[in-house]
């Protein structure tokens, strides 16, 4: 989710409201009457997040940023509460999807990824057209491009990150995978080893580990057995490692 690097001000924190049925209530009654009060809305925004209530807290920051629309933290927390509904309902249909097991489910379950998808990619390229800072954000935007098949504009979205070098990795990994489903096979090992096998730049363990495995099935399409054994050497040693480190970490 897109929500690091938020705006200098922001609302009080959800756990510091006295949330409960009684101060929602409360707070429901005094924007019907003045629809003027910022921190109301905050507030019982924050309030419908702890209950779960991702809509209400959507529809309430929409009618904030509507009365104050120049508002950063009244906007990020709008953005905040949209992203949550859409992950809430895509949870929702999947476990639907799953006991269903139907072709009207599984239409229902593509439709609820394609809205989870669109939500980040509006969300992201909103942020990052207000904050240019905020790069780092083109890893989510990435991957939300990838999901929904546009892989020209994932690509374009990360190339940025190329010469950024603690998301240049990652990065690579998902230009990659892009450049694998449009059938550029050299182009996406390239990126691939970058992903996996750059020592200078900090990777993430497991985008270095899933590199690894598109890679191996990469040398093994090409019929290339040296870089293949050199491309499992690795992922060997780097799932040793992992397991070495879990057992010492839960030893201790």
């Amino acid at each position: 989710m897109p929500s690091s690097g938020s705006p200098s001000e922001q609302p009080t924190d959800p756990q510091d409201s006295k949330a409960g049925p009684c101060r929602r209530q409360e707070l429901e009654h005094r924007l019907r009457d003045l629809q003027t009060d910022r921190d109301a809305y905050l507030e019982l925004a924050s309030i419908y997040r702890i209950e779960n209530r991702p809509l209400n807290a959507a529809q309430t920051l929409k009618k904030a940023h509507e009365v104050f629309p120049n508002d950063t933290s009244i906007l990020w927390e709008w953005e905040e509460a949209r992203l949550a509904r859409s992950m809430q309902q895509l949870g929702e249909v999947r476990e639907m999807a799953a006991k269903a097991k139907s072709a009207l489910a599984d239409t229902e379950l593509e439709r609820s990824q394609t809205d989870w998808a669109t939500c980040r990619i509006s969300v992201c390229q909103a942020r990052i057209a207000r904050d240019p800072e905020m790069q780092h954000l083109r890893l989510v935007l990435g991957e939300a491009l990838y999901d929904m098949e546009r892989y020209e504009e994932a690509l374009a979205e990360l190339k940025p990150l190329e010469d950024v070098a603690q998301h240049s990795s990652t990065a690579a990994f998902w230009q990659g995978r892009c450049h694998l489903i449009m059938g550029n096979d050299g182009e996406a090992m390239r990126y691939l080893r970058n992903a996996s096998l750059r020592r200078a730049v900090p990777t993430h363990t497991k985008v270095r580990v899933a590199a690894l495995k598109l890679l191996i099935d990469l040398a093994e399409r090409h019929g290339l057995t040296a870089t293949l054994e050199q491309y499992q050497s690795t992922l060997a040693s780097l799932l040793e490692a992992e397991s070495n480190a879990a057992v010492k970490a839960s030893s201790s």
